[in-house]
């Protein structure tokens, strides 16, 4: 293992599993001694078969405790509950048979897994092969904001992956909600500040779900369209969500009004000056989109591209986007949990992922928003390479 990290990780779920097969083999072992040496001289043998078989259950419970705190410790693909029940519930049986094998394979594939990323960057770190003309730009989507801690980053571990492989990281700093037009703005303010700090001339835009309509307006209306090389839109609804118009149109305005007041407030405590919640979700909707269209022109100086995915199943995604699945399917077709695919594409390349695994790559799942592994799709290769390609684009 590279790192002392992952090999803690590893030999955890190594002692971990050495704990469940002890923990089944003393009471057989005990058992079998009791009754073919015990029983027949129950005076002479009872009391050192009794302490033998506490002390050999004191010893493997401090194993089991030791095994579980360094996968606590170490790993981030068992998740928060999985943890807390295991280390206080997990060596009950029959349950240790149920959940024991699981965190053990999660756990050892997590340290072989991200072992094996180190080892490939490390072969590939003289070419640096993520080091483009002009540095890369992160714009977040709605709801969200660039927040400096790693464990909050809205992109997950997407960036620091990108910037081993040599990229220069930006983020766009935007408002969390507000309108399509005001974050076009902020965006193209933001554009033109990394400009002319840094003399890059022009930078590469990355842009997930809202973000990629914030961008485009600030190409196309605030002057954007001189320093953006390439502008790569991820799970973008370009078309709009239909399941919008319907909840906006049902939902009452009193109702709205609430949930607006809340959240502006909210987000007014963590640093948005102006936001407004109604006007972000509206300009979501089909009906806003296909206006923004209209009177939003691509720019011939700027290269255009997206990208976009499917849930194979509401399970696919985690809470919100598990519930909301359903209904999205309803009016919009296959879809990430939060946007249809017929809304995604835009530009001259369009990269629609189909992964082998069943459950599908979600909205959240393309932002790394959960930091999970998922079978099938690595999601800080997949923009390792396409940032590889903006590259050799000459971008």
């Amino acid at each position: 293992m590279r790192t002392k990290k992952l090999q803690d990780l590893l030999n955890s779920a190594r002692l971990l599993f050495a704990y469940l097969m002890l923990s089944h083999a003393i009471p057989i072992t005990s058992g079998i001694y009791f009754a073919y040496r015990v029983i027949p001289d129950f005076k002479g043998q009872f009391l050192p078969w009794l302490l033998i078989s506490l002390l050999a259950s004191v010893l493997n419970f401090i194993l089991y405790i030791v095994s579980v705190v360094g996968i606590i410790r170490n790993s981030t693909q068992v998740g928060i509950v999985t943890k807390t029940v295991v280390y206080f519930w997990g060596w009950i049986w029959p349950f240790d048979l149920y959940i024991l094998p699981k965190i053990i394979k999660t756990a050892k594939e997590e340290a072989r897994f991200e072992n094996s990323k180190i080892i490939t960057n490390e072969k590939r770190a003289p070419y640096r092969i993520c080091q483009t003309k002009y540095p890369i730009l992160m714009v977040h989507g709605v709801f969200f904001r660039d927040f400096k801690p790693a464990f909050l980053n809205y992109w997950g571990r997407i960036a620091p992956e990108l910037q081993q492989n040599g990229a220069t990281i930006y983020f766009g700093n935007q408002q969390s909600a507000a309108s399509v037009e005001e974050c076009g703005r902020e965006i193209a303010i933001r554009i033109k500040q990394i400009v002319e700090q840094t003399g890059c001339e022009k930078v590469n835009v990355i842009a997930h779900s809202k973000g990629g309509l914030d961008t485009r307006a600030a190409i196309a209306r605030y002057g954007a369209d001189e320093y953006v090389a390439s502008l790569t839109t991820i799970n973008t609804p370009h078309r709009g969500c239909e399941f919008a118009d319907f909840l906006l149109d049902k939902i009452g305005q009193g109702f709205k009004d609430k949930v607006a007041n809340t959240y502006n407030s909210a987000l007014k405590r963590i640093g948005d000056p102006n936001p407004n919640f109604i006007e972000a979700v509206t300009d979501l909707t089909h009906s806003a989109c296909a206006e923004f269209n209209n009177r939003t022109p691509d720019s011939p100086k700027v290269y255009y591209q997206s990208v976009g995915s499917y849930m194979g199943k509401a399970s696919g995604g985690r809470f919100p986007l598990n519930f909301s699945y359903h209904l999205v399917k309803y009016f919009d077709g296959r879809n990430d949990g939060l946007v249809g695919e017929k809304s995604f594409s835009w530009g001259s390349n369009f990269t629609f992922l189909n992964p082998p695994c069943n459950r599908g790559i979600s909205h959240g799942d393309m932002i790394d928003l959960n930091r999970e592994n998922i079978p099938g799709f690595d999601v800080r290769e997949f923009y390792v390479q396409l940032v590889s390609n903006l590259k050799q684009l000459g971008f």
